[in-house]
């Protein structure tokens, strides 16, 4: 399949991959911010179609040219009606707005990240017109919604998730898995080995700022972090909760915890902070950037994971303990399969998230600052070699090598490798004997 196509001054345009998203903002997902820039640098042009986020912007921040066309949300979902108003919503504008760009010549592949999984019908579409359609696998949406229900859900709506997700995966003509666990649940739903890519999620090396080791002095106050979604399947009370037994434990003075994100339930956990009398030793400093999370982390001594291990967590790997290992945070997080395949030594485990679990795990780590050190070393030296994007992008770019094969531009490659910027050799891939990351 040729992908480029020749303009009318004769030179080939590249090849455009438009990506799909319904939950988030664009210049807030940093995974499809870290794959955007993978597509840039391996001769793509890539345009983002998601909700609406700062107002007037057009071209995602930090890539070359990345074209955003967001779509307006009027609700946001809070309840399984509400939900299903906002995805239905959605699907429209993503429709509409996909149709539009094939129209123009555009979108010669898609990439579309769940939740939610009802985008299979534009699947069925794109493959019509001979398109590749790449499904990005982030959430296992049964799981999501059995946690949520707090392990009573409706079976009718449980089974019609089981089968939305079915035909997501299969309509696919590749699935980037997030990990190992999100490989098998692919290959348990009928996807061929061959067509399932691992890629990990996880900063690349140049969004973190270098910085000498921690030194710490008798009177350094320790800086507690939670970093992530404030929703109700993360546990996040777990941290307030943790956080008024560790002041019986330690008294409150030398230590502090942010809990930085949004969400849900961030009015909640004010209020549950203010009821338990620790609101002055919590900071709630909302949504940050990639700039503030970085500095929020290298100020760190101990990072909380509180997610509990319910079916969900055990497969999902959560994005804020990469970023946490990233920086050489240790971490104390609740025993999950995908955390420990993630973090390993770098992290104290807890069996089931109990705030009293949590904050002893926490006393002990502030109390003992050789173990900390030699975490550290153990998580900086996980990520430099297997979990920076630095490594995912390898896995990320040879599958669009394989899905959409093209002939980049002689310009473009000359002008990349002039910045440094190429990080896989552009050109149509042989079948890659490329497996996917494992643990």
């Amino acid at each position: 399949m040729r992908a480029n196509t020749a303009g009318l001054n004769g030179h080939v345009r590249r090849p455009n991959v438009t990506i799909l998203i319904a939950n988030l903002p664009a210049e807030r997902d940093r995974r499809v911010i870290r794959e955007c820039l993978s597509l840039e640098d391996n001769g793509y042009d890539v345009t983002v179609i998601a909700p609406r986020g700062e107002k007037g912007l057009r071209v995602l921040p930090g890539s070359r040219n990345t074209r955003l066309k967001p779509y307006p949300i009027p609700v946001y979902g809070s309840g399984l009606l509400s939900f299903a108003v906002e995805f239905a919503w959605s699907f429209l504008c993503i429709a509409v707005r996909l149709l539009g760009e094939i129209c123009r010549g555009r979108a010669q592949a898609v990439q579309v990240c769940n939740p939610p999984d009802v985008y299979w019908p534009l699947a069925l579409l794109l493959r019509a017109l001979g398109r590749p359609w790449v499904f990005d696998h982030h959430d296992l949406c049964p799981e999501i919604y059995a946690t949520r229900s707090e392990g009573r859900p409706n079976p009718l709506v449980y089974r019609t998730l089981v089968a939305l997700e079915w035909l997501t995966l299969r309509t696919a003509t590749a699935v980037v898995a997030t990990n190992e666990s999100f490989r098998a649940n692919a290959l348990r739903r009928g996807v061929a080995p061959g067509k399932v890519t691992v890629v990990r999620n996880g900063p690349a090396s140049r969004e973190i700022a270098p910085g000498p080791d921690p030194v710490e002095s008798e009177d350094a106050v320790h800086h507690i972090v939670y970093l992530g979604v404030l929703g109700k399947q993360d546990h996040v009370a777990g941290v307030v909760n943790s956080a008024a037994e560790l002041a019986r434990l330690r008294g409150r003075g030398g230590w502090r915890v942010t809990i930085a994100g949004d969400g849900e339930t961030l009015t909640e956990l004010r209020e549950l902070a203010d009821t338990l009398g620790v609101a002055d030793l919590i900071e709630f400093p909302g949504w940050l950037d990639g700039p503030q999370v970085d500095a929020l982390l290298q100020s760190a001594t101990v990072a909380i994971q509180p997610d509990l291990p319910t079916e969900m967590n055990q497969l999902s790997t959560m994005a804020k303990t990469v970023e946490y290992v990233s920086r050489g945070v240790p971490v104390v997080a609740v025993d999950l399969v995908e955390t420990r395949r993630t973090a390993g030594e770098a992290a104290v485990y807890v069996p089931t998230g109990d705030p009293v679990e949590i904050a002893a795990a926490v006393d002990a780590l502030l109390s003992d600052p050789q173990r900390r050190a030699a975490m550290r070393r153990t998580a900086l030296a996980r990520f430099a070699e297997e979990l920076s994007w630095e490594h995912q992008s390898v896995a990320y770019a040879a599958m669009w090598g394989r899905v959409l094969p093209h002939r980049q531009p002689v310009s473009a490659l000359v002008s990349a490798a002039a910045s440094g910027t190429v990080s896989v050799p552009a050109g149509p891939e042989p079948s890659p004997t490329v497996e996917p990351v494992r643990r």
